[in-house]
């Protein structure tokens, strides 16, 4: 008996972290949102009006975003935290990310409402899906372990797998899903792997434990180390589309709900991003870049390349727009390269401009894709502007903003990561920055022909159904193109706030 109450007091003197609610306030908006969704319409199924889903999306995302107001001002003011025992990272760069992923969710939210309706595949759990998906890449973009990274990862990826497979009456749909399922599973292989054996060469999974020990020990036989690095390298570089590990998403962007390729191009690739970041700039960084930077200068220059030229050999726009986000996703690799808080924040001020410039694209194919959600040949859009002019010019503005024309976000995007690279200490830097702009143009040309082809081109077939502009997607356009220009002739708000988004680990006290 008294051995028993031995290991009761033991047990009571263990030791737990304090849990800071406000520290995870946008993640438990987001999560607790989709929970509660869930349960409202169970217990009022059929007493709902069609629009609540949406509305209660948008007003969580909302309401995720009011919550970063408050943190943002406490790591302004008293510098970055991390809680819930180092499991949770607070500063700018992470807080930034949240509010660009709740931007995703407003905008996925607002595609979906007439999507469904279209398709008559009304339920809640489209809506549901993409906030638990959200609250798992908040999760992966804040976290200050490797283990926390990788449960976000797989709350996000799962929630996504099941909302690519959605759409049950096309077989490209289920098809797209189990491909990225398949596909992702491998990769969050090779990230678990790669933890693992960073774990085993440092010690720790806590990013700030890495960064401390690799900056008080020199590491002489680095093998397990640069095995951790490779591995992770290929779990990240699945999520944000990198050359080799892209296979996956031309057929996941052509066979998925379009509405859902909208949240995917924009949420996934931010919390990916994120996350790479904070492993590789910020934990490994300050002692182990000379170690990962080839890797990275490797997988831009084919991300870029490979991107660049296999969009204009595509006849499909979803296809286009997928190999066009691998080409986006090399030049958000020139802001990684840069290892530097101005690489950090050129990288963040792209993922926000890209979450403008992919959302409204997105949301275009999903507006002409009509009934079925199966009409984004390139012969679909010829004449577009005869049929729809406001559409058409709406396309015209967000694929030229995403060719870098200027007087457009994409211009600032791309002229601030080539920025920080050039500014940056690597040999190399300025040759990928050739490749970059030299690839810029080539993808223009596929952004011109699709322009041409609305504007220059009779359409193809005079009987086909009328093109249909929900209430919601209209307003989604509207806020996609009004991002696009207003930040690109007045992008000092937007600066200002990625200028103070520093990126920064603080180790726990014991």
């Amino acid at each position: 008996m008294s051995g028993l109450l031995t290991v009761l007091a033991d047990e009571r003197q263990i030791p737990t972290p304090d849990i800071d609610w406000a520290a995870i306030a946008p993640n438990l908006i987001l999560m607790l949102g989709g929970i509660l969704l869930l349960t409202v319409v169970s217990l009022l199924k059929g007493k709902l009006p069609s629009w609540f889903h949406a509305a209660w999306t948008i007003v969580v995302a909302l309401g995720a975003m009011v919550a970063v107001v408050p943190l943002w001002r406490r790591v302004m003011d008293g510098g970055p935290e991390t809680a819930m025992g180092g499991a949770v990272g607070l500063d700018g760069f992470s807080l930034a990310i949240t509010a660009n992923i709740c931007i995703a969710v407003v905008f996925g939210a607002l595609l979906l409402h007439g999507y469904v309706r279209r398709e008559r595949l009304e339920g809640p759990e489209w809506y549901v899906l993409m906030l638990l998906s959200a609250s798992g890449a908040v999760t992966m973009a804040t976290a200050d372990d490797l283990v926390v990274l990788f449960i976000g990862l797989e709350i996000m990826s799962v929630a996504v797998y099941v909302l690519a497979a959605m759409h049950a009456r096309r077989i490209s749909s289920q098809e797209a899903g189990m491909k990225y399922f398949v596909l992702g599973a491998f990769s969050s292989a090779f990230l678990l792997y790669g933890i693992a054996l960073t774990y085993g060469a440092t010690g720790s999974t806590n990013l700030a434990s890495i960064q401390t020990f690799l900056s008080n020990n020199v590491v002489t036989s680095n093998g397990l180390l640069l095995g951790g690095v490779a591995f992770m390298l290929v779990g990240f570089g699945f999520k944000i589309a990198a050359v080799p590990f892209h296979f996956w998403t031309p057929d996941v962007y052509q066979g998925s709900p379009s509405p859902v390729v909208a949240f995917m191009a924009t949420a996934v690739k931010a919390a990916a991003f994120a996350a790479l970041i904070r492993v590789f700039v910020v934990a490994l960084g300050p002692t182990y870049v000379n170690e990962w930077r080839p890797m990275i200068y490797a997988l831009a220059v084919l991300t870029l390349v490979v991107g660049s030229l296999f969009a204009i050999s595509q006849s499909n726009v979803k296809r286009m727009l997928a190999y066009s986000s691998i080409n986006h996703a090399g030049f958000l690799l020139l802001g990684v390269l840069a290892s530097s808080p101005e690489g950090n924040s050129a990288t963040l001020f792209y993922l926000f401009a890209y979450t403008f410039m992919a959302a409204g694209s997105f949301a275009v194919t999903t507006v002409v894709g009509r009934t079925g959600d199966g009409h984004h040949s390139l012969d679909d859009y010829k004449g577009l502007s005869r049929v729809r002019p406001g559409l058409a010019l709406v396309f015209a503005v967000l694929l030229l903003s995403q060719a870098g024309v200027p007087l457009t976000v994409g211009f600032l995007a791309k002229f601030y990561v080539i920025e920080a690279a050039l500014q940056s200490d690597f040999a190399g830097a300025g040759v990928l920055c050739v490749i970059a702009m030299v690839t810029a143009v080539i993808s223009a040309f596929m952004y011109l022909r699709i322009v041409a082809s609305m504007y220059f081109s009779d359409p193809v077939d005079a009987d086909a159904p009328a093109i249909r502009i929900p209430a919601s997607a209209g307003i989604a356009l509207g806020l996609a193109v009004l991002g696009v220009v207003v930040l690109g002739v007045i992008p000092g708000p937007l600066s200002n706030v990625v200028g103070d988004a520093t990126a920064q680990l603080v180790a726990v006290v014991p």
